[in-house]
């Protein structure tokens, strides 16, 4: 960065004289042109990178790629256009796929170029102007008032009530009360109070400040530079499935090899054996597998989408039946990013309020058990500290005008509680009739706000503010019944801290009777004689529905850490509410002040063990994403600010918030939320194991026709006998019955138990010892059935076409019977219910109508040089058939019954021992 100097350290005077800027003057036109040419326009680099056409070739450059075009180079030299073309086209096709997923990097750059386009005031020769934010040079003079964009990094030089909304830079949930005093080096980005930074929005208040930095030496510029530089990952399928291709590529080669070297030596001519080399590297590609695992994607993604999950990324689907890992974002994800109050202090009696965010719908009651009315209030304590809170006050709530939308506000957050605390006991601004006659906005350096009113017959001024500032200036408090007693500070106090150590904001209220006569306010009028009203005390709470989901996760064997920008004790609270914390895990909040100054190893160690982060900056996400991926987990990150989208990027599957995310956010995710709620992470979880469910099925049922295929053709070559499978027919059987039987497993239902079980191994392979060996067996059986039909129709005098045929068939049939047993992986079909996806039905039913047209049609017998087989011939095939699937049906329940032995023979000695 061009600019590193720490402006938050040094005092007003020495960031005016470093940058040589006057406060009261501002730049002159000749000064503003000298630093624009030094520093460059205010504006982010775009970083673009390859171009399309070169990122678009690349997406060929991939081992499956490769089988798959070696595929197209054999049917064009066997010339066989159709089936050239349509390779081509499943080739075609995922380059397309892969060409948006990697465009979407420099969206996300071109929404933060865009994010600072706007305007703003400031002084030059003396004058102030409204200028474009492109405009802005170092060492402008910049006045900012509520609603303003702040569109530099800017250290402010005077402040009168000044609060910033920094959520979108660093996840703090609360307006940030700006100060001009010097702070130490060490700051973090979250508690420098005195700069305001580019992308955040003045919400209270109005401020002076001197511009630092522009364009990419800015906050968000540094952010900028993170994503442009974070490197996307492949997803768990997408690295099976590469090594999975290279394997198969280096196997495919080896045998081709091998069987052309076979054939020549048996004596063959060599054009016969480089056929049947042909034949077989056809029979070994999966031609159907690309297109299959694309539209299976596809699929996942409108049942996603059905639960308020939309996925960018088509891979993101699988990635997240993977995850091991959620590092959630805390505000607006896992909380509804409404101030609420909990917790009220008033007549030395606590009383908690239900309810969560601006919905006044909820409660008061004492010691968590009665509710009580309005009307039993009168002029106690309670109700005086309730009337404080909704007349000291500048916010205003907005009633939804349908049902489809919310409570909304305008205002300060933290007002806006005290708005449906005092409505959920009956008070409005209406109906306590008061009239404002005169206030004292809040000011940093005062830390109160107080108000002038007339209520009824009496003149009263209502104060709230900080402990610190209320509690000096009382000499009197209210008792149970509204009687004023001595004021016992002591014990305030600790009721204070108690609720703070909660992670709750405290606020304090207290009220002063006055002359009928008085009309103005001043800061002597509050300076004593106060009396002590109550406390509320508040925070912004979980969302119900959040618990649920994390306890959901917890039990499908997923970890939720709490990544977060608030304060420590405020993460630490939400988190044990939402059951991310036990309440005995005392030590497992960390900030990122701690963070920064960890070795490596003990990064590693923390970022394993610890679950809730608070106080991060965008460069610690970063780092504890990468942390925990190379620790071999499966990090899904959510988050909807500027700050998260360098970790939303970098992780496994990014998840950023539609609703309330910001733009950057989202183009640098590869999923969106439409309700903005953890419980749809949890649902997209669940949606994304069973999209991984059905993958898998569609691996283990494909892969057999291939093996089978390769075989039947090594084995012809090691007899010397001819082919009982064209390449023709291999890609008949391959590009039919993927597409009419193996996307029938799309629409399997979700298994049972789905979210009781860990997630996937990362480091796992697709296909374990157990589904190899079933793959191995079903192959040699499609094998030996196949060969050996061929074999017989020949000996009963039938035509090499029509024993082709009957092979083909054999082929096509016994993967159809196969298709049942993969419909679990591990349990009966019986048991899963034979009609529960009808989809298979249809499937098989229009795969043997082609099936027909192929063995029947002239024009077909024409195009793959088959000839009509009889009865008998059909007969003999669905046997077959029928005994693959009764000996794989079998070989499961074989396995299920030894592993329920294995599984409950330590039980069973567990139980002896227990009882001994």
């Amino acid at each position: 960065m061009k600019n590193p100097i720490e402006w938050h350290s040094y005092h007003t005077e020495e960031v005016l004289k470093q940058l040589t800027a006057n406060q009261t003057v501002g730049l002159s036109d000749g000064e503003v042109v000298e630093r624009r040419q030094k520093h460059g326009a205010n504006s982010l680099t775009k970083h673009t990178g390859d171009g399309p056409f070169k990122r678009f070739v690349l997406q060929f450059h991939q081992p499956l790629v490769y089988i798959l075009l070696a595929a197209v180079a054999v049917t064009l030299v066997l010339q066989e256009w159709v089936d050239a073309a349509v390779i081509f086209a499943v080739v075609l096709l995922n380059a397309i796929i892969g060409f948006i997923q990697e465009s979407k990097a420099i969206n996300a750059i071109n929404a933060l170029s865009g994010s600072i386009k706007s305007f703003a005031t400031v002084l030059r020769d003396g004058k102030k102007h409204s200028i474009p934010a492109e405009e802005l040079v170092p060492g402008d003079i910049v006045l900012l008032h509520a609603g303003d964009k702040v569109c530099a990094d800017i250290r402010l030089v005077k402040v009168k009530d000044l609060q910033v909304d920094e959520s979108a830079l660093t996840g703090e949930s609360v307006p940030v009360q700006k100060i001009t005093e010097k702070l130490d080096k060490e700051t973090l980005l979250g508690d420098r109070q005195n700069m305001a930074f580019s992308s955040t929005l003045v919400v209270y208040g109005s401020g002076i400040g001197v511009v630092t930095s522009t364009g990419d030496d800015t906050e968000i510029g540094k952010i900028s530079e993170l994503i442009a530089t974070t490197p996307t990952l492949d997803t768990p399928l997408t690295k099976r499935i590469k090594q999975f291709s290279h394997v198969l590529l280096y196997a495919i080669v080896i045998l081709a090899a091998l069987t052309l070297v076979i054939g020549y030596l048996h004596g063959q001519p060599l054009l016969t054996s480089f056929m049947a080399a042909v034949a077989l590297a056809v029979g070994a590609i999966p031609e159907g597998l690309p297109a299959a695992v694309t539209i299976m994607l596809a699929i996942g993604v409108s049942r996603m989408a059905k639960r308020r999950a939309v996925i960018r990324n088509l891979p993101a689907v699988e990635t997240l039946g993977s995850t091991t890992i959620i590092c959630s974002d805390k505000t607006g994800t896992l909380t509804k990013n409404e101030m609420t109050v909990e917790q009220i202090y008033a007549g030395s009696e606590h009383f908690s309020v239900s309810g969560n965010g601006y919905n006044p719908a909820g409660v008061i009651s004492r010691d968590n058990q009665e509710a009580i009315e309005s009307g039993e209030m009168g002029e106690a304590a309670l109700y005086k500290m309730l009337r404080a809170g909704v007349l000291c006050n500048d916010a205003q709530l907005i009633a939804p005008v349908s049902e489809r939308e919310q409570w909304k506000i305008n205002g300060d957050p933290t007002e806006a509680a005290l708005l449906v605390s005092g409505l959920k006991a009956g008070l409005t601004g209406e109906s306590l009739g008061a009239l404002r006659s005169d206030s004292i906005p809040f000011q940093s350096e005062y830390q109160y706000m107080a108000t002038l009113d007339r209520v009824a017959s009496d003149t009263l001024i209502h104060i709230k503010g900080s402990i610190e500032s209320i509690l000096p200036k009382c000499n009197s408090m209210l008792n149970r019944v509204g009687e004023s007693v001595p004021i016992d500070i002591d014990d305030i106090k600790l009721q204070a801290e108690k609720l703070a150590s909660r992670g709750l904001r405290v606020l304090a209220f207290a009220s002063k009777n006055c002359t009928t006569e008085k009309q103005t306010l001043s800061h002597e009028d509050v300076a004593e004689g106060l009396e002590f009203l109550g406390l509320q005390a508040m925070i912004d709470p979980p969302r119900p529905e959040a618990i649920e989901a994390v306890a959901a996760c917890h039990k499908a064997g997923i970890r939720v850490k709490m990544i977060t920008g608030d304060h420590a004790l405020t993460a630490t609270s939400i988190a044990r509410q939402l059951g991310i914390l036990t309440s005995d895990s005392d030590n497992k909040t960390i900030t990122g002040y701690e963070l920064s100054g960890m070795s490596e190893q003990d990064f590693t160690h923390v970022s394993e063990n610890y679950d809730v982060f608070a106080r991060v900056t965008p460069e610690n996400k970063l780092q504890l994403v990468q942390s925990l991926q190379s620790g071999g987990q499966v990090v899904a990150m959510t988050g909807d600010g500027v700050n998260d989208a360098p970790a939303l990027r970098r992780a496994d599957i990014g998840v950023a918030m539609a609703l309330n995310g910001t733009e950057v956010a989202r183009d640098a995710s590869d999923m969106m939320l439409t309700d903005d709620n953890f419980a749809t992470v949890r649902a997209a979880v669940e949606e994304g194991r069973g999209v991984f469910d059905n993958l898998k099925k569609f691996i283990v049922w494909t892969l057999p026709t291939n093996g089978g295929e390769g075989l039947v053709i090594l084995l012809a070559v090691l007899l010397g006998v001819s082919l009982p499978l064209l390449p023709v027919h291999i890609l008949w059987v391959n590009m039919t019955t993927a597409i009419f039987l193996g996307l029938m497993l799309a629409f399997e239902p979700k298994e049972q138990g789905i979210m009781e079980r860990p997630p996937y191994d990362p480091a796992a392979p697709i296909i374990d010892r157990i589904l190899a060996w079933r793959i191995l067996l079903v192959s040699s059986l499609l094998c030996v059935m196949a060969f050996g039909l061929y074999e017989l129709e020949l000996y009963w005098g039938a035509s090499e076409a029509q024993a082709r045929t009957v092979a083909v068939a054999m082929f096509v049939v016994g993967e159809a019977f196969y298709l049942f047993n993969c419909r679990s992986l591990h349990r009966s079909v019986f048991s899963i219910g034979l009609f529960s996806n009808i989809w298979v039905w249809v499937g098989i039913g229009s795969m043997m109508l082609l099936q027909l047209l192929f063995t029947y049609s002239s024009l077909m017998n024409e195009w793959f040089q088959s000839e009509p087989i009889d009865l008998g011939s059909w007969l003999r095939v669905f046997i077959c058939g029928w005994l693959i699937s009764l000996i794989v049906g079998a070989e499961k329940w074989y396995r299920n019954n030894t592993e329920t032995k294995i599984k409950a023979k330590p039980e069973t000695q567990t139980h002896v021992r227990r009882e001994v």
